[in-house]
């Protein structure tokens, strides 16, 4: 379990413990290669201080055999270093998207009632593939660089002080301007970041809006507006670049000006007699060992200012925490009997002004209420309410005598059903989309749910049957269908108690019947809480409450309310005209 209130750096590094015998593995490799790297001028020295003025020829070819084997080697282990780097990567980039994605299913209503869908998808998609780079490269290169850097300082102090020196003096320089660089780098890529996912957010729109936009023949306005976001979106990615810009090029400058320093300070000690030629030119292959973990430090700088801008943006989601979550002790509640109580109960959107307040219902199991009224009057909140999509403000609603805040929310929503308006399908067959109500339901069981819902004789009339294909949204589907497929989910469910919420509101009267006598029989033996406009929908339920902005105005049966001449006697009336 990651504690995602530590260090953004801490829990970054915690992710390498899946990956613990590849990462290691990949690092013991990487030493090597840095080992070799350091050998050939300690090698070249030998072969010019003592093999070469000696004329030892049999001894220096076997070194030069040496050396070849060692590059083999080299290459062998440059293989496993990419292909295990790459492996670490993928394995942790997998974790987190699992982390993240586990994350944002627990994460309540008022969550996504803020947060644009484009935007969640750039944190699970383009945001992770810089993280996956960073993963592999950045460890790899930093432990090459630093190894690489530490080995050459301590050879050149063996045998050239004084040029180990000038390493000495030149190298903090570069780390300093690294250092920088790097918050300018930061800042920019966070930049980009951000404008990524406003682009994907304007693209996820636009997309899912495109059939209204045809209508509306408003392409010209949606160019504009994605014109806008991509030439945000362009401006801070050339604002990263400038910054990158500057950082490559005065670390190039100050790179080469290391080789300029480096034979400018072996010549003049070679004038003095106080160095012999052989040992600048091992000098200047030091400078070149430095150059390479110079580079890879260059590397690590930028693939980590990038993802970690990403990596900061998972944790930012990873610590936002939901305000609705299980009670110490919350008890397992198998099958709800079905009696559900609202006792002084209130409600406001981000502690802002109140939705309800002070309700006071009580809904005996297998009996159906019916909630009327204007819009906006809370009827849908109310019923969000017992689920736990929203968490009250005062007062407490109960299940079968339990505070649903001490029932799991697990069991909680299991033992509830909700039809609404606006039914969701996703992309698939419509076995899968009716299966979602039990996913270990049987294909016979499928088809008896579809029975129930008065939809399996338009799915078998349909070229692939149960594996046809409803489309984006269920798009391929009459909205009659779309509501038929959404019960035959919910008679798989089976749930003790159920929510309609304007189930029938958008349908023709013809197919408005079919779908009330699938609503009867799924409401059958169950406590139902209907959220109704049509009053002629309501007449069978056993009790009518009428709700407005200022609470409950009127309750009770179908005939009682239209003898009070009240709310709903008007809104009845109104409708009949």
């Amino acid at each position: 379990m990651i504690n995602y209130r530590k260090s953004l750096l801490s829990i970054f590094v915690s992710f390498y413990r899946a990956a613990r015998e590849a990462f290691a593995f990949d690092l013991l490799c990487a030493s090597m290669i840095a080992g070799i790297d350091l050998a050939f001028p300690v090698l070249t020295k030998y072969s010019l201080d003592r093999l070469l003025p000696e004329n030892k020829v049999r001894v220096f070819a076997v070194l030069i055999a040496g050396l070849v084997g060692l590059f083999l080697l080299r290459m062998l282990f440059s293989y496993f270093v990419t292909y295990w780097g790459h492996t670490v990567g993928v394995l942790i980039e997998s974790d987190i998207r699992r982390e993240i994605f586990s994350h944002l299913q627990t994460l309540p209503f008022s969550f996504y009632d803020k947060e644009r869908t484009g935007a969640l998808m750039g944190r699970v998609t383009t945001d992770l593939f810089d993280i996956t780079d960073l993963a592999h490269h950045g460890p790899e290169d930093l432990f090459i660089a630093v190894t690489t850097i530490a080995g050459a300082f301590i050879i050149l102090v063996t045998f050239r002080r004084e040029m180990a020196v000038v390493f000495l003096v030149f190298f903090p320089v570069l780390v300093v301007h690294t250092m920088l660089c790097r918050r300018n780098l930061m800042r920019a890529s966070k930049e980009v970041k951000q404008k990524t996912a406003d682009i994907l957010s304007a693209l996820e729109s636009s997309i899912s809006g495109a059939r209204v936009a045809l209508s509306f023949t408003n392409k010209d306005y949606e160019m504009e507006k994605f014109t806008l976001g991509n030439e945000n979106y362009k401006n801070a990615r050339r604002t990263y670049y400038k910054s990158m810009a500057n950082f490559h090029s005065k670390l190039e400058f100050m790179i080469n000006l290391l080789s300029v320093v480096v034979l400018a300070s072996g010549g003049f000690l070679i004038m003095r007699g106080s160095m012999p030629v052989s040992d600048l030119i091992v000098c200047n292959m030091f400078a070149a060992a430095f150059l390479q973990p110079i580079r890879r430090l260059q590397n690590f700088v930028e693939s980590f200012t990038v993802g970690f801008a990403g990596f900061s943006r998972f944790v930012e989601i990873m610590r936002t925490e939901s305000d609705i979550t299980d009670r110490k002790g919350a008890v397992e509640l198998e099958r709800a009997q079905g009696d559900v109580e609202y006792r002084n109960v209130s409600f406001a959107y981000n502690k802002g002004k109140r939705v309800l307040t002070g309700i006071n219902l009580s809904i005996p199991r297998g009996k159906t209420v019916a909630l009327v009224g204007p819009s906006g009057g809370g009827k849908t909140t109310l019923c969000h309410l017992l689920p736990r999509f929203y968490e009250t403000i005062d007062g407490s609603i109960t299940l079968d005598g339990h505070d649903i805040r001490d029932i799991t929310l697990q069991s909680l929503r299991r033992n509830i059903g909700i039809v609404s308006q606006d039914v969701f399908l996703f992309a698939s067959t419509i076995r899968d989309n009716i299966r979602y109500g039990r996913p270990d339901a049987t294909d016979v069981e499928i088809a008896w749910a579809a029975q129930r819902a008065e939809i399996h004789a338009d799915i078998m009339n349909m070229p692939d049957g149960y594996d046809s294909v409803v489309g984006e949204r269920g798009i391929k589907l009459s909205g009659g269908q779309k509501q038929r497929v959404s019960i035959a989910r919910i008679f798989l469910k089976n749930p003790p108690v159920l929510i309609l919420d304007e189930a029938t509101s958008a349908l023709d009267s013809v197919t408005e019947m079919k779908i009330q006598r699938s609503l009867e029989e799924l409401s059958a033996g169950r406590t139902v809480m209907v959220i109704a406009h049509r009053l002629s929908t309501i007449r069978r339920a056993d009790y009518i409450i009428v709700i407005d902005e200022n609470g409950i105005r009127e309750s009770g049966t179908h005939s009682d309310l239209l003898t009070l001449g009240g709310l709903c006697a008007e809104l009845y009336h109104t409708q009949n005209q």
